[in-house]
């Protein structure tokens, strides 16, 4: 579980209110509206929300995807997607866990590397972490592949994870390079959930995506349960194993004695960037892929709708279902974003948060911090207010000296022991350098005015196709996923603002 549970009054006004929306499952929309708190399509913008403060706590990373916190241990654990894992006590940093030896080799446009990491929650007794990377093509993993995903357990030694304590928990042979997700966390309930992108490509077809019930959109990953684990929240135990494999399934797992494979938590999924628990409930954040990003509140069993739908509209047809041929509701998000609007562009790559539970700012109590990629030059934060209604208000964040618009890309969230936020930010359109930055979130000392720097950017000598081509659309879709496609040195700058103008 992550962060200190709530006072049990506290706890159950929130849990009331999640659990209203879950049981709503969402309104079901028509093509191409937005509704609930964001308004209609004509609204001028998003409404002011809190002025907060960034205080850096450790720099000189490249691509600070994750900020973790090991039970008893108050010191943040830096996951950088080039492979390694550092601790930060003071300022300074020491290694904690490599695995680059074993990882693909990275550089272009990139969206694999070290994508997540989760302590056991009885770390302090067993010494057990859990990374999840991006390995050369295993046994397997068809030839014609990107790469292997690998979700593995390392036994620390102190305050290093030799890599020598490896053991494989699971694989999957993942089709494209891009859309790999990578989040994992442990619940309440002590299983890891452990997040699966669609498997890449654009629209969920192509290399490795079968075919789904909807006829009118090909592919796709996301509503199928069958044939393989992609495109969904998995819920494993790894206290256990059955049979050959080195882990157990949960008995209450949605699938189980029915058809599908039993791993499977909830689907419906494209390209799920971090999720979180506030409680018992479970926040994933799900990039889009033309026009809307979204956050759900996740439920056993939920289908989450993509490749029939985006957020809560149709994709790529004129008109969709709101529900399986078997009658299953699929379910809206509680947090939806356009791409653009009125000339302003919100953002095209959601970054999951958490819920606050904090006392440095007490403006974001019981709110849900989260943020996009890049909304203009740089990174944006966005705060959301459960309510009892099916889509949450949202509101934009003031950063104090820099406005609603951050000077570097937004990569991560972070929570520590005492429900406390940090963000992992870089500067870096590629995947190199030292300007990745963790930063705790504070109270604002002044009044969040200010001018915001351009994070480096270099326009791509071509039109994008050295692996571009493997995450958009041909629709004309944003970067499969932006966070990670940015590192690449793609020149996502010049690169963006091309796919916004074909969108119109």
């Amino acid at each position: 579980m992550t962060g200190r549970p709530l006072a049990g009054g506290q706890r159950r006004t929130r849990r009331q209110f999640l659990a209203s929306a879950a049981a709503a499952g969402g309104v079901a929309l028509g093509p191409g509206c937005v509704t609930g708190r964001l308004g209609t399509a004509d609204d001028t913008g998003l409404a002011a929300g809190p002025t907060i403060a960034l205080e850096s706590v450790a720099e000189g990373f490249t691509a600070p995807l994750g900020v973790e916190f090991a039970p008893g241990d108050d010191r943040p654990y830096v996951v950088d997607q080039t492979g390694t894992v550092d601790v930060v006590e003071d300022g300074e940093r020491s290694r904690f866990l490599d695995v680059r030896d074993r990882m693909v080799s990275l550089g272009g446009y990139e969206e694999r590397g070290l994508l997540g990491l989760a302590f056991h929650p009885e770390y302090e007794e067993n010494g057990r972490v859990f990374a999840r990377y991006s390995a050369p093509r295993r046994s397997g993993t068809p030839s014609n592949y990107s790469h292997t995903f690998v979700l593995a357990e390392f036994t620390a030694d102190g305050d290093s994870a030799p890599t020598g304590s490896e053991r494989t928990v699971l694989e999957i042979p993942q089709p494209q390079s891009n859309h790999n997700a990578g989040a994992i966390v442990f619940g309440p309930d002590g299983y890891l959930y452990v997040a699966t992108g669609d498997g890449g490509g654009g629209g969920d077809r192509g290399t490795g995506h079968v075919a789904d019930w909807y006829d009118p959109v090909s592919g796709g990953n996301g509503q199928d349960v069958t044939e393989n684990l992609l495109g969904s929240v998995l819920r494993i135990d790894v206290d256990g194993s059955d049979g050959s494999k080195p882990y157990a399934i949960p008995d209450d797992n949605p699938l189980v004695g029915r058809e599908g494979l039993d791993e499977h938590y909830a689907w419906g999924f494209r390209n799920p960037w971090r999720m979180s628990f506030a409680g018992e409930d479970l926040l994933v954040a799900d990039v889009g892929q033309n026009r809307y990003e979204e956050v759900s509140l996740v439920r056993s069993g939920g289908n989450y709708g993509w490749n029939v739908r985006e957020g809560a509209h149709c994709y790529s047809a004129s008109d969709c279902p709101t529900e399986t041929p078997d009658g299953d509701p699929l379910v809206d998000p509680v947090v939806e974003y356009p791409h653009e609007r009125d000339g302003e562009t919100l953002g095209i790559a959601v970054v999951g948060g958490y819920l606050y539970q904090g006392d440095a700012v007490p403006e974001l109590a019981d709110r849900y911090l989260f943020g996009d990629w890049r909304g203009g030059s740089g990174g944006r934060l966005y705060v959301a207010d459960p309510t009892d209604d099916s889509r949450w208000p949202m509101a934009s964040v003031q950063v104090a000296g820099q406005g609603t618009v951050l000077d570097a890309l937004l990569l991560s969230f972070g929570e520590d022991h005492d429900g406390e936020l940090y963000v992992g930010t870089t500067r870096s359109t590629r995947l190199s350098g030292d300007s990745g930055v963790v930063s705790r979130v504070t109270a604002a000392g002044s009044d969040g005015d200010g001018e915001s720097a351009a994070p480096d950017s270099t326009e791509p000598a071509g039109d994008g196709d050295d692996g571009a081509g493997e995450g958009t659309d041909d629709s004309g879709a944003t970067p499969g996923f932006g966070a990670l496609a940015a590192l690449a040195g793609l020149g996502i700058g010049g690169y963006v603002t091309r796919e916004l103008s074909r969108r119109r």
